[in-house]
C-alpha cells in the first residue's frame, strides 16, 4: 500500500502559490496561442487528457499529426511527438535535432507536427501495417493502421523524421520544408 504525504501549506507558501497562479495567465507569461515552451509548474498531460490524430497530406510519404488537450487545465507534452512504425526499432528523429523538453498546451489547444516517412534518397524501404503516435514519451500512444490512413497495403518507411509541435499545420509543414524535407 502506498501512503501519500501531504505537507502543510504555510501562509507564506500559500501567498507564493496565489501569486504564481494569478500571474500564470498574465499577458506575456506564455505564448498568446496557449501553446509553447512550458514552465516547470505545468504538469505533463495525462494520456487520457489528449486526443491524437493522424492523416495523409496528399503525399504518401508525408503525414500530419495533431494533439489536442481535451482537459480543462493547461498541461505539457514533449516538444517532439514520439512516432514509432510497426515493429521497427526506434522512433522518427526530430528535425532540427533537439532534445526532450516540455511544450505547453492550453485547455482545448491543438498542436501540429509533420512527419516524413521515407527519405527522398532512399533506395530501399520497409512496409509497416501501422504506426503509433504519443504526445509524450511516458504515454503508450495511439495506434493508426495504414488502412485507416488510406494506405491499405501498408506504409513505406525509411529514415523517418518529425518536426516539433507547432501552433498551426502550416507552421509544421514549413518547418519540415526548412529542414530540407
Amino acid at each position: 500500500m502506498r501512503t501519500r504525504i501531504r505537507p502543510a501549506l504555510t501562509a507564506s507558501s500559500a501567498a507564493a502559490l496565489a501569486v504564481l497562479l494569478a500571474t500564470a495567465g498574465a499577458p506575456g507569461a506564455l505564448a498568446a496561442t496557449g501553446a509553447g515552451a512550458a514552465p516547470s509548474a505545468v504538469p505533463t498531460c495525462r494520456e487520457s487528457s489528449v486526443s491524437m490524430a493522424a492523416s495523409l497530406s496528399g503525399r504518401e510519404d508525408l503525414l500530419r499529426i495533431r494533439v489536442t488537450n481535451t482537459g480543462v487545465r493547461p498541461c505539457a507534452v514533449d516538444r517532439v511527438p514520439t512516432i514509432t512504425f510497426g515493429d521497427l526499432d526506434g522512433a522518427a528523429r526530430p528535425v532540427p535535432p533537439v532534445s526532450s523538453a516540455p511544450y505547453r498546451l492550453a485547455a482545448g489547444a491543438t498542436a501540429y507536427a509533420a512527419v516524413r516517412t521515407v527519405h527522398p534518397e532512399a533506395d530501399e524501404t520497409r512496409d509497416v501495417a501501422d504506426l503509433a503516435v504519443a504526445a509524450d514519451p511516458s504515454h503508450r500512444g495511439t495506434r493508426f493502421t495504414g488502412a485507416a490512413l488510406g494506405q491499405p497495403d501498408g506504409m513505406r518507411v525509411w529514415d523517418p523524421v518529425t518536426t516539433q509541435w507547432h501552433s498551426s499545420r502550416e507552421g509544421a509543414d514549413a518547418a519540415l520544408a526548412a529542414a530540407g524535407y
